[in-house]
């Protein structure tokens, strides 16, 4: 019998090409003149661009306001439960000996 693969949602859809786009887009820098075709794309879509991203500027700018001082209150919350300076002492300390042990100078 063979194995039924379900169809792929929107969002795997996205992300596996997402994940090709970012893979192979170094590939696509190498060719010869990739540099140009990019620069001509850029200077072709970005007045686009520019004019949707501010129908979205406004409304994302008071969100942050809203959501900021929640999350630092959040913040340093986490940060005094987490004991980070001991956790960094320790491993000074441990990497402290393990240059002892091998006979290397540390600073």
């Amino acid at each position: 019998m063979p194995v039924r693969i379900p169809a792929a949602t929107r969002t795997e859809v996205f992300c596996m090409g997402a994940g090709g786009l970012s893979a192979f887009a170094p590939f696509y820098m190498i060719i010869p003149g990739a540099e140009e075709r990019v620069a001509r794309q850029t200077t072709k879509w970005a007045p686009k661009w520019e004019r949707n991203i501010t129908m979205f500027k406004s409304p994302v700018e008071r969100g942050v306001q809203r959501i900021s001082p929640p999350v630092a209150r959040t913040v340093q919350k986490v940060e005094h439960k987490l004991h980070l300076e001991q956790a960094a002492q320790k491993t000074g300390r441990g990497i402290s000996k393990s240059f002892d042990k091998m006979g290397m100078k540390h600073t």
